[in-house]
């Protein structure tokens, strides 16, 4: 599951690149007025995970609530989301980006799964406005190679 590329990416590319890893540095330092700018104003955010009784379930949040809980993250809390690659499709203003993922808290494996970032490109800017991942607590060695 882990994506690898190995061709030359172009600068497009790179542009739609530059902004996943910006708002995971930004997700990072709790920096919700980065994570805004770097956000379409109408973005969505879902999740998919298993619930309590082991069912799958699609969540959806508001963008502001996970603002809220990003910045309420006490500073003795230490959570970093490691990425293991990118896989990147555009087509004009349109763009598609995954990445494998692991999240760890405090230095322990938290859960993994897949991000899906889908881009549009608004006065030659590329704006994140749907985002949905996966949350699995099993099945995580695959990153840890």
């Amino acid at each position: 599951m882990v994506f690898t590329s190995f061709a030359q990416i172009s600068p497009e590319e790179e542009e739609v690149k530059k902004v996943v890893t910006d708002f995971f540095g930004a997700f990072h330092k709790q920096d919700s007025v980065a994570l805004r700018n770097l956000t379409h104003t109408s973005v969505t955010m879902q999740s998919i995970g298993d619930n309590a009784e082991g069912k799958t379930q699609l969540s959806t949040s508001s963008f502001e609530n996970f603002l809220r809980s990003i910045v309420s993250i006490p500073s003795t809390t230490k959570f970093e989301e490691k990425l293991h690659g990118f896989e990147i499709h555009i087509n004009g203003p349109l763009a598609q980006v995954t990445t494998p993922y692991t999240f760890h808290i405090n230095g322990k494996l938290s859960h993994c799964g897949v991000n899906s970032f889908t881009m549009v490109k608004e006065e030659r800017k590329w704006k994140i406005s749907y985002l949905i991942d996966t949350r699995n607590r099993n099945e995580c060695e695959i990153f840890q190679k």
